[in-house]
């Protein structure tokens, strides 16, 4: 017997929210029915895709290799379906977009107002997230990732870079002493990453010609919680522009140490999987993006 569509959405919700609970909350029905979809799968198959024990599920070699192939058969269903809404003229359908929370709070959620207007049938599902996400896995139309890619399963277009930048509020300058030299640096609160470490390795050479690798005293998970924490006078943090053009046009961050800084920008790119049939939401989003994210914040 064939599976379903139903079954296999079934499954890979199971997966996702890792129980068949959380499973039956996502896709709207009983705990009862989704566990007679399961059992339905395993039956047809005639293999054990799921180990259940009484604390979690966990996939068996052959629920892995045919997870895999769902999710393709699942992406193409979506696709065609999609591309026949999309031919009726007004794009349409869900959108579901992925960013890191100081690039979706700084720069996409100022413009969605217009791209809502200019398309009000496509329905937004923004999701955002410091650490990189399968796309696959959490069913991302398109991410948007900063710094250079390495993931070889992902199509991106380059959007912009974005420059990087010492800065501390005037409070905090007046009050620790402004650096004059980079080791100046070693008798300040500086303020850094507590899991994107690579995010520590600030644009400034030591006396070795080594970039400068931070340890924070104060550390925090987003950028967002950074540039607050600077805004408060507890040190100096490192950001890139698109975060903080407000602050410092307003004069409540200014640069530190700008003539040993050098340039070094972040990479910013719309992602999405190689795989995948790019919906005409997803290409228009990504062009409505590169249309008005301005210079002040990218630097192409």
């Amino acid at each position: 017997m064939k599976t379903t569509l139903e079954e296999q959405q079934a499954f890979i919700t199971v997966v996702d929210s890792g129980s068949i609970t959380g499973a039956a909350e996502r896709l709207g029905i009983t705990v009862s029915g989704v566990s007679r979809a399961l059992n339905r799968l395993e039956r047809k198959l005639g293999a054990t895709l799921l180990r259940r024990t009484t604390r979690r599920l966990e996939l068996t070699e052959e629920g892995e290799t045919f997870l895999d192939h769902c999710r393709r058969i699942l992406t193409a269903v979506e696709a065609a379906e999609e591309s026949v809404q999309d031919r009726h003229g007004q794009p349409q359908g869900r959108l579901r977009v992925n960013a890191a929370p100081s690039f979706m709070q700084f720069v996409i959620v100022p413009v969605l107002g217009e791209f809502r207007a200019r398309y009000p049938d496509i329905t937004l599902q923004l999701d955002t997230h410091d650490r990189f996400v399968d796309l696959l896995e959490q069913r991302v139309d398109l991410a948007i990732r900063i710094g250079e890619l390495d993931d070889s399963s992902l199509h991106a277009r380059r959007l912009g870079h974005s420059p990087l930048r010492l800065l501390a509020s005037p409070a905090y300058l007046e009050r620790a002493g402004i650096p004059q030299a980079i080791e100046d640096l070693e008798h300040h609160s500086l303020l850094g990453f507590s899991q994107l470490e690579h995010l520590n390795h600030w644009p400034l050479r030591r006396a070795d010609g080594e970039c400068l690798h931070i340890t924070p005293a104060l550390s925090a998970s987003s950028g967002s919680t950074l540039i607050e924490l600077a805004l408060n006078g507890e040190g100096i943090v490192c950001l890139a522009d698109f975060m903080t053009i407000k602050p410092r046009k307003a004069g409540a961050l200014v640069d530190v140490l700008p003539h040993y800084t050098e340039l070094q920008m972040q990479a910013i790119n719309a992602v999405y999987y190689r795989q995948a049939t790019l919906s005409q939401r997803a290409r228009l989003f990504m062009d409505f993006l590169a249309e008005r994210l301005p210079g002040e914040y990218l630097q192409g």
